[in-house]
Order: structure tokens, then sequence, then C-alpha cells
């Protein structure tokens, strides 16, 4: 077990007013523990699931099965196959906030999106007639790709671009934009992994800085009355419910949205409805997330030039025949 550092402790006690929920955070944080892996339908569910199934939670779509622990889907022939996507319970989590978007929905926008997973998640979903997954760092839009193919994303185009492209070139356009966005990344010390750095000030406030960057890129290719959704896998507010509300009093036509399958999970810290996992609950890692809603009047056509000129198509040769 890790000592907990001066840092750690410092936020704790700006998450929690209880000593006992601010002990359990930081014991979830120092001591990790294995969290159970959960898997995404992307076709059919045999009548036979091939894994022990836990009780669904009340914000775990249908198309995903939590599993016991000590389950490996990801070493199964199903999944080599397409037919579910491998992830953790967080990132199933902060996706919920997808159902309490109507439906239908015309396009979407994944700024952050490799490896895939929120993609997918928001393609089950919502059913989008386009689904549009960016990834800036290059090296991961291999990955990305693979991913999509394999799950057979056929509808999916795949660009490797600065959000701001997005913003000139798709301005009000997006029914829906999910920013899974790069963070300090504190709650993968909850999965024992390392994340160096990750509670020092100039850190968080780096990364602040950068989600702001994406968020206010993001918000201009939203549609009228279409959405944002915005999450992190990171615990301080510096890069949650501060950059959320910064980006409403920047452009005061967006507004949160209650979420009812995310109620029990309410951030304390802020009067607007957000949602935190936290990783002393033993679902997952933790995370954070909100939807906000575009109230503004504005909706550009497709800018399908740039689309064709920017996509990269996942089945070229299949969809073209």
């Amino acid at each position: 077990m890790d000592q907990p550092s001066k840092l750690l402790l410092k936020l704790s006690r700006r998450l929690f007013v209880e000593e006992r929920d601010r002990d359990a955070f930081v014991e979830a944080l120092t001591n990790p523990q294995p969290f159970p892996s959960a898997i995404m339908w992307m076709q059919p569910r045999p009548e036979q699931v091939p894994f022990a199934i836990a009780p669904a939670l009340p914000w775990q779509p249908a198309w995903v099965d939590r599993l016991t622990p000590d389950q490996r889907p990801g070493q199964h022939s199903l999944h080599q196959t397409g037919a579910y996507y491998c992830l953790d319970m967080a990132s199933v989590f902060s996706a919920a906030v997808f159902s309490a978007i109507p439906t239908p929905v015309e396009a979407v926008l994944d700024l952050c999106a490799a490896p895939g997973g929120k993609s997918l998640l928001v393609r089950q979903a919502l059913h989008p007639n386009y689904l549009w997954c960016n990834e800036v760092i290059r090296k991961r839009v291999r990955i990305l790709i693979s991913n999509l193919k394999r799950c057979r994303a056929t509808e999916a185009l795949v660009f490797n671009l600065d959000p701001q492209l997005f913003a000139e070139q798709l301005p009000h356009t997006a029914s829906v934009v999910v920013v899974d966005a790069p963070c300090s990344g504190q709650s993968l010390l909850a999965k024992g992994d390392a994340a160096l750095g990750c509670f020092h000030p100039v850190n968080i406030k780096k990364n602040a800085s950068r989600q702001k960057r994406i968020l206010a890129n993001a918000a201009q290719t939203v549609a009228a009355e279409g959405y944002l959704a915005y999450m992190t896998c990171t615990f301080s507010l510096e890069e949650n419910e501060q950059v959320a509300a910064w980006l409403m009093k920047k452009k005061p036509q967006f507004e949160a949205v209650e979420v009812p399958a995310l109620r029990d999970h309410a951030s304390p810290l802020v009067s607007f409805p957000c949602y935190r996992l936290w990783p002393q609950s033993g679902l997952g890692a933790g995370g954070f997330t909100v939807l906000l809603r575009n109230r503004g009047e504005s909706v550009e056509p497709l800018n399908l030039d740039f689309l064709s000129a920017h996509g990269m198509r996942i089945y070229r040769s299949e969809a073209s025949s």
C-alpha cells in the first residue's frame, strides 16, 4: 500500500465533507483493487453468454453486460469477431448521459475518439445517421480504426484533425458532440496504474486549459437544440465542474441538463446537474460526466466537401460494393 501524498489528502478534503468518505477515497487510490470488466454487445447477444454476468446497475444500458470478477472477455473468439467491445464500467457510467438525449439523432461528432469506446457507446445508444470520430494524436488513429472496423461501424468517418478545424468547417451542424477530454488521469491510480504528477497543480491547470480549448471548439459545432457531452477520468474540480461552469459562462446558450439514470450520482460540489463515480464505490475507477444542451438557434448545412476531403472511411471497398 502506497502512502498518500499531501496533494491527494488535500484533494480529498476538497471533495468530501465527511472524514469516512475522505478515508475511503484515499484508500481506493492508494490500495487499488480489481474492478469487474464489462462488454458492450455490437451484435445480437447470443442465447448463452459465455461469461458470468453480474446484476445490472440502474444506469447500465440493456446492451451492456457487467461481468463478475476474474472474467477475461478480451481473450474470447466473440471479441475477435467484433460481437462485443470490452470496456470498464466507469466508461459506461460516463456514457449514461446519452440516455437523456432524445432520438432520432442526425450526426454525432466524437472529438477525442481513440480507442473508440465512447464512439461505439454513443452509436449503440443513439444510432445516428452520421458518426464522425476524430483523434488528434496520429499514432492513436490506427487503434481507433481497428476497433471501429472490428465492431463493424461501417458508417463511421475517422479524422485526424485539430478540434478547431471542426469549429471552423462544421459550425452548428452536429446533433451531439462528445468530448472524453484528456485529463490528469487521477482515476488510473484506482486501477493500479501510474499517473505521475496527477495531483500537481501545474499538471491540473495545464489539463484544464486544454479541456477549455477543446470544449470551446466543440461547442461551436453543436447544432441548435443539440447536446455536448463532456467527461473525464479524473477527480479534480478544476478539470470537471469548474470547466463546465466556465463553458456555460462563456457560452450562456448552453445549460446542464439532468440525467435521470444518474440521479443518485449527482455531484454535491455544484448546483447544476453533473455526475461523479467514486472509486470507493467498487463499480469502477471513477470519473465525471455532464450533458449540456445548446439553446441557441444557429443551424448550418453540412460541409460535405470538408467531410469528404478529410474523413477516412472504415470499409471503403465493402461500402462501395
